[in-house]
């Protein structure tokens, strides 16, 4: 078992179409993981054993009949509780939403599931994917697996959890200002934003629109390769949706070649305000990358100052918008039907009693910015440092590959640490928001342990529009060089602490 548990993806492919393990054994050993180590990490809302199984053994009967299989057939799979899945509940971490099943499946989902990967549940979020460290989850807090006293990162931090603690070994997240990457970066996990609209947001519950994008995380470049090449690609149900060819993002995981390539490293994401062991870390993986022939220069993008202000007057706006729809009346919860309340009192009680303070806080920071006579100084001055941004990245992509910096700038905090200073929170997205403005490919990828702490660091690579392969290719590049300078993965270190982390039940 604990040879399947600490496989990659890739390779547990590989053994299930051999038919050297079985997809049943293999979902069975990360079932078991779940039941020996959630109860400390907290990674899962919904776990569905029985359906796991069944689906494993769909892809044994299929190997067994000689059927062609898929890259990752029978590999099992964690999905964040944001995307729809039938005859599953989808809560995306709100009471609100409590024991709703959806009717459909997302769209990711069912790639997934056309792909025959088997889903082992849906991990916990920060409430409507609001939040950094998935403390604003309506049901529970979860743990990072490095330090259980610290936060996995949000609003995905049950996804990257779920990968630090081996009991999975893909996860799907969604990425609004950093919700993949942040989690990755404090977590040792992988993680990459696609390009907007290279991954269908049709049946992901909408948290900011414009900004929203569904992505794929993973322990390894390549296994999170692999998944993005089964999830992305262009859907008539999605209006945002590309219609353009998926990058070979799986060839640029292979090769993990950079000579040639200019990093540009952004000046305005580093230095003051960077814990010192994340600046160290930071700069030791540009050496390594040098070392492999790559060219590092400094660029920079002066209106990244103002991304993480906009962003925090264009997302809540659209928070605003799209959750008027949980009204009550239509599905989930529904507080103070007892013929005594009108329907707009109904709405009211419901709300308040489904919504937490952060949804709350974000609902009316957006309504006040889209009111009469606010809205073209806040949400349109925003939209107009949004359209700034995105120059800054179009002109640095004429001179470099692609743009580089740490993916947050601290290891995990305490939990409870910032939950009383939502600036403090906020802060944690400042390295990520850019991209999300801009909407172009990011990823975040682990490059060491923060001396201070002996906590994880991330490393996040930014690349134009539709050249998400380039992502891969830096990403594969930074992994090789430092799995061969620590003699393995990140993550196999925290595999070795047995005593550690999640009390030794490994």
């Amino acid at each position: 078992m604990t040879e399947l548990l600490h496989s990659t993806a890739a390779d547990l492919a590989g053994l299930i179409a051999s038919g050297l393990a079985s997809s049943r054994e293999v979902t069975q050993a990360h079932l078991d993981r779940i039941d020996a180590v959630d109860r400390s990490v907290r990674a899962f809302l919904h776990v569905d054993g029985e359906r796991a199984l069944a689906a494993a053994d769909a892809v044994d009967a299929k190997r067994a009949a000689g059927e062609p299989l898929g890259p990752l057939a029978g590999v099992p799979l964690a999905i964040k509780d944001i995307f729809c899945l039938t005859g599953a509940p989808t809560t995306a971490g709100s009471r609100i939403l409590e024991g709703w099943h959806p009717p459909y499946n997302a769209t990711v989902t069912q790639r997934v599931l056309d792909a025959d990967l088997v889903v082992l549940g849906k991990t916990n979020l920060d409430e409507f994917a609001m939040g950094s460290s998935t403390e604003n989850s309506g049901y529970f807090t979860t743990h990072n697996p490095w330090n259980l006293d610290r936060i996995p990162g949000g609003s995905g931090g049950g996804s990257a959890a779920a990968l630090a603690a081996f009991e999975a070994p893909l996860a799907l997240g969604t990425d609004t200002g950093g919700s993949i990457r942040q989690p990755a970066s404090v977590t040792g996990t992988v993680g990459v934003k696609p390009t907007y609209g290279c991954t269908s947001r049709y049946g992901v519950i909408a948290m900011a629109s414009s900004l929203d994008q569904p992505g794929p995380c993973g322990r390894t470049v390549l296994d999170t390769a692999l998944l993005h090449q089964v999830i992305a690609g262009w859907d008539p149900m999605d209006s945002t949706s590309v219609d353009a060819p998926v990058p070979d993002v799986v060839g640029a995981a292979r090769v993990a070649d950079v000579r040639g390539l200019r990093l540009g490293v952004v000046k305005e994401l580093s230095g003051e305000g960077y814990a010192p062991g994340v600046e160290q870390r930071f700069r030791e993986a540009l050496d390594a990358l040098a070392d492999q022939g790559a060219e590092i220069v400094e660029v920079s993008c002066p209106n990244f100052r103002y991304a993480l202000g906009a962003y925090y007057l264009i997302m809540p706006s659209e928070v605003s918008s799209n959750l008027a729809r949980f009204d009550a009346m239509r599905y989930g919860l529904r507080v103070g039907d007892d013929g005594a309340h009108s329907a707009e009192e109904v709405m009211a009680l419901t709300r308040d009693a489904g919504f937490g303070a952060e949804v709350k806080r974000r609902i009316i920071i957006g309504t006040y910015a889209l009111s009469s006579g606010y809205y073209d100084a806040y949400y349109g001055s925003a939209q107009k440092a949004r359209t700034l941004i995105a120059r800054d990245f179009e002109n640095a992509f004429e001179n470099v590959d692609v743009l580089v910096s740490p993916s947050t700038p601290t290891t995990a905090f305490r939990i409870g640490e910032r939950a009383d200073d939502p600036l403090a929170m906020y802060a944690a997205d400042l390295c990520t928001i850019p991209s999300n403005m801009a909407g172009n490919a990011a990823g975040s990828f682990p490059c060491g342990l923060a001396p201070e702490d002996d906590l994880p660091v991330g490393f996040q690579v930014m690349a134009p529009v539709l050249a998400d392969d380039r992502v891969y290719r830096v990403g594969a590049a930074l992994e090789r060089a430092l799995a061969d300078r620590w003699g393995g993965l990140l993550t196999d270190r925290l595999w070795a602490r047995e005593a550690a982390a999640v009390g030794g039940a490994r």
